[in-house]
């Protein structure tokens, strides 16, 4: 059945594109640098952004799915943009770890709640055996968004000269952002149990019947090992992916092209262009995932399998940073970004058939806490042996990490979807 193109699927399509207008991205290692943060700096102050978002990501969840989905996307938004706003006029160390602070809040106001909407949307239609498809359309305009923000980024640290100037041009999508939001409908806000009260005790007993549901929601096998082996994946890429920029920089400089270029500006180019072609592939990578997923033996195999292919891409990268043969880690790192938008469209699907559509937000609010949990602990110490023995021998390390978890990360099978979080009898 093709899919409704609809007034919300241009909307859905709309917010990923703007939600990864975020010209800092493909510069954020290479601005921290700039301001004269070491990796392990760096990894600090990442991981006390994963921190943060650990500490509330299931109370935003929670709140998410009690309160509303539209006010928690509105609270996210705007959180964001204070953020941006800091890491554009302030240039301490100190400064930047109250910026990731508000930066997680975002983050956890926002993760997993539009996934919910998007699902809500879906059974509302009757269109939710569309899952994979709908979704990977919604983040192949995501991936477009980011192509576009990685050539702007560049243009603009070209002109200007300084990687700074990415935060403040972040303002304005978001700002756009909160007005497309406001317009979504109420119903996906989902199922809001209303109780009598005052506020505080609203907010009590609204707690605890979401907290009740999600306990019975971990007692689900299949659940559980589903949001680790998706967190575990992610945990180790997006602890990686960022150090792709450094090995541009090294690309860049030793380029015997652009010699008539400023350093910067050399860099900007590189860096500006290989995201681009990153993102126009990965647009497409999340467009197509679920027709390689109909190709696969079955869902579990597939979430399994890319798991493995995955590590092994970053041991590529790794080694062959550690070599200098950066053209060879700039190709592992461009597979694994396709592998990780091909890999994440299954993971979603895979895992709405265990988590009971109510509880959509706080499902997927909790793989982000354990993601989150992971990349706190693994940030400071690539940082760490970025320091002392290099990128190259940091990634290989993290690579190696990923090949103890696969064996313990490996999914099953689901039964038959009963949207109640359970297995078929």
């Amino acid at each position: 059945m093709a899919i409704l193109k609809d007034r919300m699927y241009h909307k859905f399509r709309l917010y990923g594109f703007l939600k990864n207008l975020r010209f800092f991205d493909p510069f954020l290692v290479l601005f921290f640098r700039e301001m004269g943060l070491s990796f392990l700096e760096i990894g600090i102050v990442f991981s006390v952004r994963e921190i943060s978002t650990n500490l509330f990501e299931i109370p935003t969840g929670i709140l998410a799915d009690t309160y509303g989905r539209r006010k928690a996307m509105l609270a996210s938004f705007s959180s964001y943009l204070v953020s941006f706003l800091l890491f554009y006029l302030f240039s301490s160390f100190s400064m930047y770890l109250v910026a990731m602070v508000l930066f997680a809040i975002g983050e956890t106001f926002r993760s997993g709640t539009h996934k919910a909407m998007i699902l809500e949307y879906l059974r509302i239609k009757g269109l939710e055996r569309l899952k994979v498809d709908y979704y990977g359309h919604t983040r192949a305009a995501s991936q477009l968004g980011s192509a576009l923000a990685a050539l702007i980024a560049a243009g603009l640290v070209f002109y200007i000269g300084s990687y700074r100037i990415v935060f403040a041009a972040s303002i304005i999508p978001y700002i756009l952002e909160l007005f497309l939001i406001s317009s979504y409908p109420k119903e996906l806000d989902g199922r809001i149990v209303l109780v009598k009260g005052g506020w505080m005790k609203r907010f009590k007993q609204r707690i605890l019947g979401t907290s009740k549901e999600f306990l019975k929601m971990l007692r689900n096998p299949l659940l559980v090992r589903g949001l680790l082996s998706s967190a575990g994946f992610d945990a180790i890429f997006k602890s990686a992916k960022d150090y792709l920029q450094p090995i541009l920089k090294s690309q860049a400089l030793a380029l015997p092209i652009f010699l008539c270029l400023e350093t910067d500006r050399r860099i900007a180019v590189v860096v500006g262009g290989v995201y681009f072609v990153i993102y126009l592939v990965t647009s497409w990578a999340a467009a197509s995932s679920h027709r390689l997923q109909s190709k696969a033996r079955s869902p579990s195999w597939a979430v399994n399998f890319s798991f493995v292919i995955g590590v092994m891409l970053l041991l590529v990268a790794g080694l062959a940073t550690w070599a200098k043969v950066y053209a060879l880690s700039i190709a592992a790192f461009l597979a694994l970004y396709f592998l990780q938008n091909v890999r994440r469209p299954m993971l979603v699907g895979y895992l709405s058939e265990v988590i009971p559509r109510q509880m959509m937000a706080t499902g997927l609010s909790v793989e982000s806490e354990v993601r989150a949990l992971l990349m706190a602990g693994i940030l400071p110490l690539i940082g760490l042996l970025a320091d002392r023995v290099g990128v190259g021998l940091a990634l290989v390390m993290a690579a190696l990490g990923g090949v103890i978890l696969c064996p313990i990360l490996r999914v099953q099978q689901a039964g038959p979807a009963t949207n109640s979080g359970r297995k078929s009898k």
